[in-house]
């Protein structure tokens, strides 16, 4: 895993760069969050290929705990990927209603990304 810091109207951003899954499970996202929040990161971007698929299955719970705790230490996540695979009502509206906010958004590409999180 690799951490790309990117500086954009003194927000300090943090891209997670990695082959493989690297959140399998709740703890794995609050060890990530924790790790980069006390590196004084503002923001996350993740890669979806990046998280475990039952994440994007809200039934698990995965999601919301994970997300949950983003909400809570106030750090902005944006997690870029192509969602057109999930065909499931409920996690098409969950990102619809996400990307409407700042705190956790879901995009298809890196400038989008940093776009957003630039935003002050």
């Amino acid at each position: 895993m690799k951490i790309e810091t990117h500086n954009i109207n003194d927000t300090k951003i943090a891209e997670i760069i990695a082959e493989n899954i690297i959140i399998e499970s709740v703890e794995n996202g609050l060890d990530l969050l924790g790790n980069l929040y006390y590196q004084d990161f503002d923001s996350i971007i993740l890669y979806e290929k990046n998280i475990t698929p039952h994440f994007f299955d809200l039934k698990t719970g995965i999601a919301g705990e994970i997300l949950q705790k983003f909400s809570n230490y106030r750090v902005r996540l944006v997690i870029v990927g192509d969602y057109d695979q999930y065909q499931s009502k409920s996690i098409k509206d969950f990102i619809f209603e996400s990307n409407k906010l700042r705190q956790i958004n879901f995009v298809d590409a890196l400038p989008e990304a940093l776009r957003r999180l630039s935003m002050i």
